[in-house]
């Protein structure tokens, strides 16, 4: 039987602890008593652990042995933002997939409310990639910075050896040929080969945009001749890349 997994709040080299929402579940609902096995990620690491107090607001865990897990995968999201309800879901989405980061970018074409809003939203956000690890199965939660502006964004992903934009006027470059030339490139490189792939909002990145990427060296490709809403090129490029990084 598979044992129920947790993520730990709080953690020392040897225990972990769960508090708030994650405590009142075990301790009310799963009526959790001292003994019990469960597994816990803590620290990005899985352990076998044993409840050794439990309280009305925190469960404390002994760290046992550690577990093996399938680690993220070395893919970074760069998404406009957009509906907020579509985006939660591509979120959701995303976490399950496995990536490892996603930065909400306020692009030229973003809805202006939906800019002026992002911001009080980002801590939403974590919390839905927080419940979509735990229901998948993670070791790790994506990381979701604060949304930031593009030209920033660019500039922190000078350094990333793959940097792969999503673009409706690409026609001849596929999203699978520019991932297969970075990992033929990659061969030669000990490091671990990061990928960044932009998705634009409603409407497509402004020409000024673009040029912010062809200044910044990102190869556009095309998911195929259709048009598709940004939350479904999102989970699309997710699940062709990670064919060929995990």
């Amino acid at each position: 039987m598979t044992r129920r997994r947790f993520i730990a709040d709080t953690w020392t080299a040897s225990t972990a602890s769960l508090t708030g929402d994650q405590a009142i579940h075990l301790a009310r609902i799963l009526r959790a008593q001292p003994g019990q096995i469960y597994d816990i990620v803590s620290n990005g690491f899985l352990h076998r652990a044993e409840i050794i107090n439990v309280s009305e607001d925190q469960v404390d865990f002994a760290l046992q042995e550690e577990l093996s897990s399938d680690a993220a995968l070395p893919l970074h999201l760069l998404l406009a933002v957009f509906k907020f309800d579509h985006m939660e879901w591509a979120i959701e989405k995303a976490t399950e997939l496995g990536i490892a980061r996603i930065t909400p970018i306020l692009a030229r074409r973003t809805e202006k409310h939906l800019a002026q809003s992002a911001p009080k939203r980002a801590e939403r956000w974590r919390r839905i990639a927080l419940e979509a690890s735990k229901q998948s199965r993670r070791t790790t939660i994506p990381e979701i910075p604060d949304p930031t502006h593009l030209k920033p964004a660019l500039q922190q992903e000078a350094t990333t050896p793959t940097r792969i934009l999503l673009s409706e006027t690409e026609q001849a470059t596929t999203l699978i040929a520019a991932l297969q030339s970075a990992a033929k490139a990659a061969a030669s490189e000990p490091a671990t080969h990061n990928t960044a792939i932009a998705i634009g909002p409603e409407g497509g990145w402004t020409p000024e945009e673009m040029a912010l990427f062809t200044q910044h060296q990102w190869q556009p490709v095309t998911l195929g001749p259709r048009i598709l809403r940004a939350e479904t090129a999102a989970i699309a490029a997710i699940a062709i890349a990670s064919t060929h990084l995990a």
